[in-house]
């Protein structure tokens, strides 16, 4: 019989969506085929979700994550009282529950290090708040990068597409500086073993370029002839099947019908706004290049429909599924291996 993973969801920020979608997730009973999930996060901000939602669970406060059982009806939590409930508002700016955000994040890295998790779905955080509460980090990808002391890459998996983000949260003006060979090089390393990991024998990598038209050979900027260009050719040297520069305007195309395994975009908005425009509200972010398993929602904590039962779930919902599914291909109960989470076969 296949042992179900044990999965932690942290909350999120309290005043955001995060607790909704979070209780509503876990009132669907294929949750419970897929995993033994928990919660990380304060359980009285979670019964003000369920009475914001009428989702209908019973809490389960957990002295440690093997407590969770993962029965249905039934919401097991790390609980951490954290929230000054007298002053708890849906969609306001709160530097305390960006502190509670950071550390439930850190918590559940800290108990996937430890085996104690099989994997980890994040609930969205608020940066604002994050910040105002002192942490300087760009987002919950950065927490769990200095908690493992590595470097990892967010990989946006929607239908038959992923996408990797050479760069995360950075200015445009910094990503034109911040470009290099090696760091290049070092991402399409990451990125063809990370495939490899997935059960893909042979992967197939697209970059896409910087400038319009891919440069057009030195014509509209020379990133791609002197960083972009050098990095591939070093990649392919290591027999990886590194392909490109192609324009962004028409690469992202081919990735949708699969024609890639994986596409390098050179920055976030250039990588979001073509999985968006495919799969709006069903990308799953999944984080390459960590020692622990951690996937989380495409969209973030939505502070102006908080606590109003409009937010859907079902993005969350995947981002549990997906998590599931690889902590049971790295588990070595998947034949398919971790290309079974994503709905096609390597």
């Amino acid at each position: 019989m296949t042992m179900r993973p044990r999965v932690a969801i942290t909350m999120g920020d309290a005043a955001g969506i995060g607790p909704e979608i979070t209780v509503k997730s876990l009132a669907d009973p294929r949750v419970m085929e897929w995993c033994i999930p928990l919660v990380i996060g304060d359980a009285r901000v979670l019964e003000r979700a369920m009475d914001a939602t009428g989702t209908r669970l019973a809490i389960r406060r957990l002295a440690a994550a093997a407590e969770a059982a993962g029965t249905v009806g039934t919401l097991d939590v790390l609980d951490d009282a954290a929230i000054d409930m007298a002053g708890h508002r849906w969609g306001e700016i709160d530097p305390r529950y960006g502190e509670a955000a950071v550390r439930w994040t850190r918590q559940a890295g800290q108990l996937a290090l430890a085996g104690e998790i099989d994997a980890m779905v994040s609930a969205p955080l608020n940066k604002e708040a994050m910040h105002a509460a002192g942490y300087p980090y760009e987002g919950q990808t950065e927490v769990l990068g200095e908690l493992t002391a590595s470097r990892p890459a967010m990989v946006m998996v929607v239908d038959r597409m992923r996408l990797m983000l050479f760069t995360n949260h950075m200015a445009l003006r910094a990503v034109c500086e911040y470009l290099r060979t090696d760091r290049v090089l070092d991402r399409l390393v990451l990125a063809d073993a990370a495939l490899r990991d997935m059960g893909i024998a042979t992967p197939r990598i697209a970059v896409a370029g910087l400038n319009p038209h891919a440069g057009e050979n030195g014509a509209f900027g020379r990133e791609e002839l002197d960083a972009i260009v050098p990095a591939i050719e070093a990649a392919r040297a290591r027999g990886i099947d590194a392909q490109g520069p192609f324009p962004a305007d028409t690469v992202f195309l081919k990735s949708r019908e699969g024609a890639y395994d994986m596409t390098l975009a050179l920055y976030h908005d250039q990588g979001l706004m073509a999985v968006k425009l495919v799969g709006f509200g069903r990308v799953v972010t999944l984080l390459i290049g960590l020692p622990l398993i951690r996937t989380s929602t495409g969209h973030g904590t939505a502070f102006d429909i908080a606590g109003r039962n409009i937010a859907n779930h079902v993005n969350l919902l995947e981002a549990v599924r997906v998590a599931a599914e690889v902590a049971r291909g790295k588990q070595g109960s998947s034949e398919r291996g971790l290309a079974a989470a994503f709905g096609r076969a390597a």
